[in-house]
């Protein structure tokens, strides 16, 4: 596919993201932007139906964005209309099963088991919240799925939805409040 230039959609923003998984690797896809495409990194199981915590499948669902989270010694504050907040070296989220916060934004002093947000690698400069399994939270539903930066060479993500930084600061100022991602 061919990265085009994300054309002016007037006075609106735009209220849907669609994902699609490539047709040649069930773990890379696009991610449509009103007109423009870009290339994708999703779970290494592929879009799933019957996600589970583990699997590595990305849901296929309406998924809400929440917020966007992103490391402010590394990146000026983004331009959203999103709730943004700065991660912080004590931010993890948490993919427990037994615990009473699974699947949600907890503080935890650096060094403890989770999925800490504050990483040495790029992945997690910038980060969208995706409403997956949080209303109500299900127990091995499957947790801390966002849309965040990819890897070289799109490599497979444990999950979520991955794209090159300059996604973001092309699409990011251009989402609607309640936004959604469409995962087909």
């Amino acid at each position: 596919m061919i990265n085009r230039p994300l054309r002016p959609a007037g006075p609106r923003n735009l209220p849907v993201l669609r994902v699609f998984a490539s047709v040649r690797d069930r773990r890379k896809g696009f991610l449509i932007a009103g007109s423009a495409v870009f290339p994708c990194a999703l779970g290494r199981g592929g879009i799933r139906t019957d996600k589970r915590e583990g699997d590595g499948g990305t849901p296929r669902f309406d998924l809400p964005l929440r917020s966007v989270l992103y490391r402010a010694d590394r990146l000026a504050r983004p331009r959203s209309l999103l709730p943004l907040r700065r991660i912080g070296p004590r931010d993890a989220w948490c993919d427990d099963m037994k615990d009473r916060r699974y699947n949600r934004l907890i503080d935890r002093p650096p060094g403890e088991a989770e999925e800490r947000l504050k990483r040495e690698d790029h992945l997690y400069d910038v980060i969208v919240e995706l409403g997956w399994n949080d209303r109500p939270v299900i127990r091995g539903r499957g947790s801390a799925i966002f849309w965040h930066l990819a890897r070289p060479g799109f490599t497979p993500t444990a999950g979520c939805v991955a794209v090159e930084g300059h996604v973001f600061a092309k699409v990011l100022p251009r989402l609607a409040r309640h936004c959604r991602v469409l995962v087909r």
